[in-house]
């Protein structure tokens, strides 16, 4: 169980790393870290609107993914022979 435990963790950490930076490429209202890195510049093929919803759907994803081992390590405590 500890094994499980360590692996959990580890992708937690690297989970919240990348929703931090996902996140962060997200374009706002008044402009976002995308329009840094030309996400936010439109073409006449629309490919923008295309990385944009896909960035949406990896966020999405993510942030599933993190709760869902959020979750988990907190069964695995909770239910732990350790208390």
């Amino acid at each position: 169980m500890d094994v499980l435990t360590l692996i959990l963790q580890i992708a937690l950490a690297a989970i919240s790393v990348l929703l931090v930076l996902l996140i962060l490429l997200h374009k706002g209202r008044g402009g976002g870290m995308s329009d840094m890195f030309g996400g936010g510049v439109t073409s006449s093929l629309g490919a923008s609107g295309v990385a944009e919803k896909n960035l949406n759907r990896i966020t999405i994803t993510l942030g599933l993914t993190w709760g869902a081992i959020v979750v988990a390590l907190g069964l695995i405590m909770r239910f732990s022979q350790d208390f």
